[in-house]
């Protein structure tokens, strides 16, 4: 809007406040841009708009604070450039809808979240997308499931909910070599313990929600791609799907990210420290955390999780669901939430909340028995911890 605004009328006026321009210092903090449009001096440069990614629009297109955050993490993963979703399942469907079709091949870990299980379910159902489910231990197994119609591979960097770790470098070259991109859910880890694409991956994918905003007051996803062309291909895709983040939710993340190393650091720390506590405990048949000594997958943790092997411990009860289900309900400092990465601790009964999809037979090949419980640890005060833990394993040993 022109400055010369003395002609103008005071419903006009109020319509169109000024903007100031800052000069001479800089905020400490991204600016929250909360409106969804922008403007344009002329037809062409708004017709210019709709294809230039750098030049703002609407936000189903870009928005300043959420193009702040996709660069914070793209940075963070060593990425070329991120594209953020309004959920971690936003993220996941725009990756998979934007590179699949009708009679192609998925190659996918076993051990998956919920949720990218079911996503892939329905693809094979509605559009004939057929997935072979590997193990994630052996590079020859998923050599043996490539084929020509193979467009992606699919992994966690520390499976939900078995804290599983599978040797990424190795798969991820074995697709490679045969021109399949790979795919890596990174949100267990945080690229704060592992980066996929400095071991091979072309693109990394985030649960926003969180570690990466950490506090239990924001949904979002990420996915941070190696290289331009494939971040091209699948940002067009999702200005169509839509799943755009709120700018609100995008600053929020930016406000998490800045403490996520210490929140990082706390919390492995005190995850160590429980997994070696619950697993001597007669009421627990296992307990698994991948720097705990004795993880079936030790020695591949700690070649690619030096830093830390995580927030999440999982454990089987002696006692079975009935057991499960009377510790997730008798925590009183932990409390029972279907999330993770929070600063509190959370707890949880997979076989019948985020893993409700799967059938007895998937659960068992997943790994997941039916007292396996989910703990994602806190930063509270360990002791704290261990004591609500304590009082919630004889309750479960009563009640199964």
């Amino acid at each position: 809007m022109s400055d010369d605004t003395g002609a103008l009328r005071p419903e006009t006026l109020a319509v169109h406040p000024p903007q100031p321009e800052i000069t001479g210092s800089r905020p400490m903090s991204v600016p929250l841009y909360q409106g969804h449009i922008f403007s344009f001096d002329s037809a062409d440069a708004m017709a210019d708009a709709f294809h230039a990614p750098d030049t703002f629009l609407y936000n189903r297109f870009g928005n300043p604070t959420v193009r702040a955050l996709e660069d914070a993490v793209a940075r963070l993963e060593g990425g070329a450039a991120g594209l953020s979703y309004a959920s971690g399942m936003g993220a996941i469907n725009g990756v998979l809808l934007a590179l699949l079709s009708a009679g192609g091949h998925v190659v996918a870990q076993r051990c998956l979240y919920g949720g990218t299980y079911a996503v892939l379910t329905d693809l094979t159902e509605r559009w004939g997308v057929e997935v072979t489910y590997v193990s994630g231990t052996d590079p020859e197994e998923v050599r043996r499931a490539l084929r020509p119609e193979t467009r992606l591979l699919y992994l966690e960097t520390i499976a939900n909910p078995t804290t599983r770790v599978g040797d990424l470098p190795a798969l991820i070259a074995v697709a490679a070599e045969a021109g399949v991109p790979s795919a890596v859910d990174n949100t267990f880890a945080s690229p704060l313990l592992f980066r996929p694409i400095e071991y091979g991956a072309d693109i990394v994918i985030h649960s926003a929600t969180k570690y990466l905003a950490g506090h239990a007051d924001v949904l979002g996803g990420i996915a941070v791609f190696k290289d331009a062309e494939l971040y091209d291909r699948v940002r067009h895709y999702a200005i169509e799907l839509g799943a755009s983040t709120d700018p609100f939710a995008a600053w929020l993340t930016l406000r998490g990210l800045q403490t996520l190393p210490l929140r990082i650091e706390r919390q492995c720390a005190n995850a160590l420290d429980l997994a070696g506590r619950l697993a001597a405990h007669p009421a627990v048949s296992a307990a698994l955390h991948p720097a705990l000594a004795g993880h079936p997958d030790e020695a591949v943790a700690r070649r690619l999780l030096p830093k830390g092997g995580g927030g999440v411990i999982s454990f089987d009860l002696a006692g079975g669901r009935e057991a499960g289900r009377a510790f997730v309900g008798a925590v009183r400092v932990a409390s029972l939430s279907p999330s993770l990465g929070d600063v509190k601790t959370l707890v949880m009964h997979p076989a019948s909340t985020s893993h409700r999809q799967l059938d007895a037979a998937a659960l068992e090949a997943a790994g997941i028995g039916p007292g396996t419980v989910r703990v994602s640890v806190g930063i509270e005060h360990v002791d704290d911890l261990w004591t609500d833990l304590e009082q919630a394993l004889e309750v479960a040993a009563k009640a199964a």
